[in-house]
């Protein structure tokens, strides 16, 4: 089993109250997920940034979330600082030896070079982190089964509004086939390689 780390959409325009695309459960899962991606990178394990940005004339914003990100400061702008920003928690330590992938849509794997990179790094299993759960990690969760890859999604380094939609989500998710884990559980493993 060859794996990467797949951090979607921990941005702050999705992590800062400030945001109108805010995620309330997604700042609470900063730390988890930094202690993730520090131990991926001393084992080896390719860390994929996942994230969104949008241009300033709104063309490629999804039409379902258009007004809302319009009305609301027009967050995640590419080059963007601060608390509507594309930029990435300093907790994360991006690094050059990262990957980057910019999506358009939900899933990480449409209209993306995702597939080709994991390919080429002879990667067969994801492990999926970052926001929102009912959302971008399930839409990626499903693409990747469908692409034949093997999923772990880490429950603590994913987030949603509530936790009645997180428990459904995870609880859907593992029914198709992915592994739900804790991110200590999955840390104990990959330190056991």
């Amino acid at each position: 089993m060859k794996q990467a780390l797949l951090v979607i959409d921990m941005q702050n325009g999705f992590l800062n109250p400030a945001s109108p695309l805010c995620i309330q459960g997604a700042r609470a899962t900063v730390p988890a997920c930094a202690r993730v991606i520090a131990a991926c990178r001393r084992a080896g394990t390719p860390v994929v940034f996942i994230n969104r940005a949008y241009r300033a004339d709104g063309s490629d914003v999804e039409r379902t979330r258009y007004q809302v990100w319009a009305d609301g400061g027009k967050p995640l702008l590419p080059g963007s600082t601060g608390p509507l920003s594309v930029e990435n928690p300093p907790e994360f330590c991006r690094g050059a030896e990262d990957y980057e992938i910019v999506k358009p849509r939900y899933s990480a794997f449409f209209q993306t070079a995702l597939d080709l990179l994991l390919r080429r790094l002879g990667i067969d299993t994801v492990v999926l982190t970052g926001t929102t759960t009912p959302n971008c990690i399930r839409t990626t969760c499903y693409d990747a089964i469908s692409l034949d890859y093997r999923v772990l999604v880490l429950a603590d380094c994913c987030s949603s509004n509530t936790e009645e939609i997180q428990r459904s989500n995870l609880a859907d998710m593992a029914n198709v086939g992915a592994e739900i884990l804790l991110s200590p559980a999955f840390l104990e493993t990959l330190e056991r390689r």
